[in-house]
C-alpha cells in the first residue's frame, strides 16, 4: 500500500468480521508469547460477541471496534449506536502490508481491534470501560492507530458518563507502558492480576 497518506475508519464490528477478528487474536497471541492460552475459533468468537438470539446494544455487553485503513475516504456512515470515527493520516514512510489481501473488508483493510466491556467502580460509584484487547497489525504499528482506538472508547465513555477506561500491559512489554504513560494513563507497576481459569475454576466451583 503505496501512499503518502491513509485514511483511517473505527468503526462498530460485525458477524462478518470474526474470521479476520480470529486472525489478529492469533497473532496477537503469537506476539504476547501466549498461543498456549488460544484456544476460540470463529465458531466461539463469533457466539460469544454476536448472539443469534437477543443480542445486547452495543456497549452494554462485549463491545469490538475495527479499524480499517484505506488510500480512499471511507464511508463513515452512522448507525444507530455508533458513528465511526475517521481521519487522514499522514504518513512518514509508506506501508508495506504483505497481508493486505487476507484483511481486506469491502473497499478497506482492516487494520486493528479493540475489545472492551462495561465494568464498575465502587469507588467511583461509577461504571467504566475494561478493555480486554488492543491490537494494531504489525505494517501499521507507531503511526498513531492505537491511539486513535484508545480514543474512540474513551470518547465514547465520556459520552455515556462513564468514569474511567483501564486495561492490563504486560510489564515486558516496554514499548507499550511508554506509549500509554505518554497518553496519560497511569501505569499501577504494583496491582497484580489473579486469574481462575480451566480447571481450576472448575475445582474452586465445586469446592
Amino acid at each position: 500500500m503505496a501512499a503518502t497518506h491513509l485514511w483511517a475508519r473505527v468503526r462498530l464490528a460485525e458477524k462478518a468480521d470474526v474470521p479476520q477478528l480470529l486472525k489478529m487474536i492469533q497473532q496477537m497471541a503469537d506476539f504476547e508469547r501466549l498461543t498456549h492460552l488460544l484456544s476460540a475459533t470463529e465458531s466461539s468468537l463469533s457466539a460469544a460477541l454476536f448472539p443469534s438470539a437477543d443480542p445486547p446494544p452495543p456497549f452494554k455487553s462485549f463491545t469490538v471496534f475495527i479499524l480499517d485503513v484505506s488510500p480512499d475516504p471511507i464511508d463513515s456512515s452512522a448507525d444507530p449506536f455508533f458513528t465511526p470515527v475517521s481521519r487522514k493520516i499522514e504518513l512518514p514512510t509508506a506501508i508495506s502490508d504483505p497481508e493486505q489481501q487476507a484483511f481486506v473488508s469491502g473497499k478497506a483493510t482492516v487494520a486493528g481491534f479493540v475489545l472492551f466491556f462495561p465494568n464498575f467502580s465502587t469507588f467511583l460509584a461509577k461504571p467504566g470501560f475494561y478493555v480486554e484487547d488492543l491490537f494494531v497489525r504489525e505494517a501499521y504499528r507507531r503511526r498513531g492507530f492505537g491511539r486513535m482506538l484508545l480514543s474512540a472508547v474513551a470518547e465514547q465513555a465520556a459520552a455515556m458518563g462513564f468514569g474511567r477506561v483501564e486495561w492490563c500491559v504486560l510489564d515486558w512489554n516496554e514499548n507499550a507502558i511508554k506509549f500509554y504513560e505518554e497518553m496519560g494513563a497511569e501505569v499501577f507497576r504494583e496491582w497484580r492480576i489473579c486469574r481462575l481459569s480451566g480447571a481450576a475454576l472448575l475445582d474452586y466451583a465445586r469446592d
